[in-house]
């Protein structure tokens, strides 16, 4: 029987939350830009770049090699700062049968606490945790950040 796991990673930044919620919410188009070489492009194949239901194809570095990931934004909860993401194509689907990403940020102190929550299935039982993954999304809210706040 199939099995929905969650596995949780969060960074603590300097940008507001505003800023920082903005820039995943209506600037996803520039990501590539703003993520220091993590994600290298960014097209749009379905909808339009800022609504539920648009699907975006994302080009990142993972382990030393480009891949390529396959998204529909799933939802968004603007007053809560939260969007949800289902993986719909790509490599990280080679590893898991359903890949989807919940994102989250709230006030903390001067800045933002970032959360990533990852719910997978595995393709079996001899895939590991996607422990590569989370670091990938701490590595790549930090760049975000650091651009963030030299703009």
């Amino acid at each position: 029987m199939a099995q929905i796991r969650k596995m949780e990673c969060q960074v603590v930044i300097e940008s507001p939350v505003d800023k920082f919620y903005d820039a995943f919410r209506t600037k996803a188009r520039w990501i590539p830009k703003m993520s220091d070489g993590l994600m290298t492009d960014g097209k749009l194949v379905q909808g339009d770049w800022n609504s539920v239901g648009a699907i975006r194809l994302w080009s990142y570095v993972s382990r030393g090699k480009t891949e390529i990931v396959k998204e529909l934004y799933e939802s968004v909860d603007d007053k809560n700062k939260k969007m949800v993401f289902k993986m719909v194509e790509g490599e990280v689907l080679k590893y898991y049968k359903s890949w989807r990403t919940v994102f989250n940020i709230t006030p903390m102190g001067e800045g933002s606490l970032v959360k990533w929550i990852m719910e997978f299935e595995k393709q079996n039982d001899d895939i590991p945790d996607p422990v590569e993954y989370a670091d990938f999304l701490v590595t790549l809210a930090k760049n975000i950040d650091a651009y963030l706040l030299n703009v």
